[in-house]
């Protein structure tokens, strides 16, 4: 399943310097060169450490010199250190490196851009039928309350509107409307009243009009689902890989002031290729 062209024809047109902190990784390695060659993306690795990376964690973000000399000797945090210098334009990892690490040197190393308070992710979800939607959040927030649900769903409709062109966005819960109660359903009705997002709603309202209109809410044409918790969101993109067939390009991160792409452990380099390219078209 190819990327939309117009994610690549963003990414092309930005040519992006991108830093590859395991670059050494062989399926890392390949999709760098495919990158490369496709005019994608600069691909780069890691500077060595020097006064400028220095400068741009103790000046730009405010660390202890000596802080920032030890995390300088760690891969992660010297790729987020060159995006702040200024060397790179963006950062991808995760290949070899759990996400928790990843967000932890982009939260450092890059920072939040101004008025977010909750870094999320999303998956690009890609169907066999040609359906792309967009999943949210199924790597970083655990159980979030109503106001990080507001961030992840305001940030998930801004990527969706970037990369496809329109966003339907669905607030799932057990329940749909007020037919339900319960604790996660307060938290997304909460949310809903916030944003004017659609919902509580359950998935299949969300997404097929026959059953969205016996439940008088809604559409049924979503495009952007924002699960109630990382155990729902996660769940729902893996079963949707292994039954489905379908593609997740990601997770991408959302809320920093510089693209990161976090990138499934289980990532191919067709994967790594796609999700760079979704990463940038985002820039």
């Amino acid at each position: 399943m190819p990327v939309p062209q117009r994610i690549f024809d963003i990414a092309q047109a930005r040519k992006a310097r991108v830093v590859f902190p395991e670059m050494d990784a062989p399926r890392v390695a390949d999709a760098c060169a495919v990158l490369r060659d496709k005019g994608l993306a600069e691909p780069i690795g890691l500077d060595d450490p020097d006064d400028a990376l220095l400068a741009a964690l103790v000046t730009a973000r405010g660390l202890k010199e000596k802080i920032a000399r030890r995390m300088l000797d760690r891969p992660l945090f010297r790729a987020a250190a060159m995006v702040a210098a200024g060397r790179a334009d963006a950062m991808v990892a995760g290949a070899d490196s759990p996400t928790k690490k990843v967000i932890e040197a982009a939260a450092i190393g890059i920072g939040l851009s101004d008025g977010v308070e909750t870094p999320s992710s999303f998956f690009l979800m890609r169907f066999p039928d040609g359906k792309d939607m967009i999943f949210a959040d199924c790597a970083v927030n655990v159980d979030p309350d109503a106001a990080a649900l507001a961030s992840i769903a305001r940030a998930s409709a801004a990527s969706a509107k970037a990369l496809l062109g329109r966003a339907d966005v669905a607030m799932l819960s057990f329940s749909t409307g007020q037919s339900g109660a319960g604790d996660s359903v307060e938290r997304v009705r909460a949310t809903c009243e916030a944003t004017g997002f659609l919902g509580p709603i359950q998935a299949d309202a969300a997404l097929n009009p026959v059953i969205a209109s016996r439940k008088a809410l809604g559409e049924g044409s979503a495009n952007v689902l924002v699960f109630p918790s990382l155990d729902a969101g996660n769940i729902a993109y893996k079963l949707c890989q292994e039954l489905a067939g379908a593609q997740a390009l990601g997770p991408i991160l959302q809320g920093f002031r510089k693209p990161v792409c976090d990138l499934s452990r289980g990532a191919t380099v067709d994967d790594i290729v796609a999700s760079t390219a979704v990463a940038l078209a985002l820039g």
